[in-house]
């Protein structure tokens, strides 16, 4: 039986996932990754949870809302220390050089100055606190009165101590090892449990290997892909409640400062902080300073830098559009891209981008999909995720493995290389240990010829944007037979 199989080999990082309970948790604002460390460390051999004590674990340290004022009454009046885990935004103060915090949950400061890192704590674990913008982890707080710089004395709470919440021990090693001991179609069940899908809701595995391809950017560094979907396929749970290292951005207005680098606060941008940055209901957000945008995209989408003033940045953080469609715009063979913003209506830009998602050819959200049974645990698999962006050994093999002519347009060949390392990434993670093993006709079908189809849109919509610069056929590429 599979789930017998996924628990005896994945013993420490398998849970139970029940779409029941999981609701009831998510209606706390528990993304999904802290969800399934909370079930398997309240959970027994069976699966069956003990509710008392996760309840009382999460009014302890994950308290509601509405707990915040009695926590501001304990450390305020009775000088407790506050221990929580919880999301914390962070933010360094140019005119006083503190570094801010504040606690997006909670609605908390409601003024500047009113919450403060201990300067013990930013200068001990400054890289750390500032390695994301928006990140969960556990901290301790506690009241004093301070006076800000030139300013009157206020009750300030300050952070004392922070761990970032990262509660699993990952073997990358033992994870590709591991994989090879399932079956092609054993694995990729195990990659849809991962994420929250149940592999029996989906009607064949081309339908399958579709879904899987919003991963790449998980694990394959500055993959950049554009998804146009009807509502309710599932787009915005998977960018922003699967790993803690991603970003959704969804509607409202976007600035080269919060994208890229603040001349202001000198400080890095969304792009520097994560690894990727997905932008959803594409149609619904604004560019203000359009061709700064616009430039700032085509550099970093090409190379991973970018220049802001007299500041070069590096980053490694894919970029993904995520947009909805009208039904009568659902054909790669017109212009599928004359309603995203006036910012992406340059053929330059959108040359940029590796891969199309036809979302229309994926199944709407409905109880059938959602995971119910043993699987892995999604946050030990987004951490894996994030450590398999930095193996670079699955680039070399797909060098080995492809042919292509030596004319052969190099963003196209860049865009298929990288598509196809992600699926490889993916879906035969022990490639690297058994290079030996790859089955050259699977690695065909299910990682370069997905590619190819991924790019070939883009490539046919550039064409039909500007048809004199782009013609719509990709160069001959093929997977090299073994002699």
């Amino acid at each position: 039986m599979m789930e017998e199989k996924l628990k005896d080999i994945f013993a420490d990082t398998v849970v139970f996932k029940d779409p029941r309970r999981n609701k009831d948790i998510a209606n706390q604002g528990i993304p999904s990754f802290l969800r399934d460390w909370l079930i398997k460390k309240f959970s027994d051999d069976k699966g069956e949870v003990n509710w008392e004590t996760l309840q009382s674990f999460i009014q302890k340290h994950l308290p509601p809302k509405t707990a915040w004022e009695s926590l501001k009454q304990a450390m305020a009046q009775e000088y407790q220390r506050v221990k929580i885990l919880a999301k914390v935004r962070l933010e360094l103060d140019v005119p006083t050089g503190e570094m801010l915090f504040s606690l997006p949950d909670f609605g908390f400061p409601s003024r500047k100055y009113e919450a403060i890192v201990d300067p013990f704590l930013a200068k001990e674990k400054r890289d750390l606190l500032l390695e994301n913008p928006e990140v969960w982890g556990v901290i301790e707080l506690e009241w004093r009165l301070y006076a800000p710089q030139g300013k009157k004395e206020q009750g300030t709470i300050f952070m004392t101590d922070f761990k970032p919440f990262r509660p699993y021990r990952v073997e990358l090693r033992y994870f590709q090892e591991a994989s090879a001991k399932f079956s092609f179609e054993e694995w990729i069940d195990v990659l849809l449990g991962a994420i929250d899908y149940n592999p029996q809701g989906f009607a064949s595995l081309p339908q399958k290997f579709l879904f899987l391809a919003r991963l790449i950017p998980f694990v394959e560094k500055r993959a950049n892909l554009i998804e146009l979907a009807p509502k309710g396929t599932g787009k915005s749970y998977l960018f922003s409640q699967i790993s803690k290292y991603g970003w959704l951005i969804s509607g409202g207005s976007i600035t080269r400062a919060r994208l890229f680098y603040d001349i202001q606060k000198r400080q890095p941008g969304l792009i520097a902080r994560y690894d990727y940055i997905a932008l959803d209901e594409i149609q619904s957000i604004s560019f203000p300073d359009k061709e700064e945008i616009r430039g700032a995209l085509k550099g970093y989408l090409e190379s991973g830098e970018f220049r802001v003033g007299t500041y070069h940045g590096t980053a490694q953080a894919g970029f993904i559009l995520l947009g909805n469609i009208r039904q009568e715009l659902m054909d790669v063979y017109q212009n599928m891209f004359q309603e995203l913003p006036q910012v992406f209506h340059e053929s330059a830009l959108l040359d940029r981008f590796h891969g199309f998602i036809k979302g229309w050819e994926l199944p709407r959200m409905k109880e059938n999909l959602k995971a119910f049974g043993w699987a892995l645990n999604t946050e030990y698999f987004s951490e894996i995720m994030h450590l398999l962006r930095s193996d670079v050994r699955y680039l070399a093999l797909v060098d080995e493995l492809l042919d292509y002519s030596p004319t052969a347009d190099t963003r196209d060949i860049t865009a298929i290389k990288k598509i196809t390392t992600g699926f490889l990434k993916l879906l035969m993670p022990y490639a690297p240990l058994k290079p030996e093993s790859i089955n050259r006709d699977l690695f065909r079908k299910y990682c370069l010829e997905p590619a190819i189809k991924m790019r070939g849109i883009i490539r046919r919509q550039l064409n039909i944007i500007d048809g004199k610069e782009y013609k719509p056929d990709l160069p001959e590429i093929s997977v090299i037979r073994t002699s």
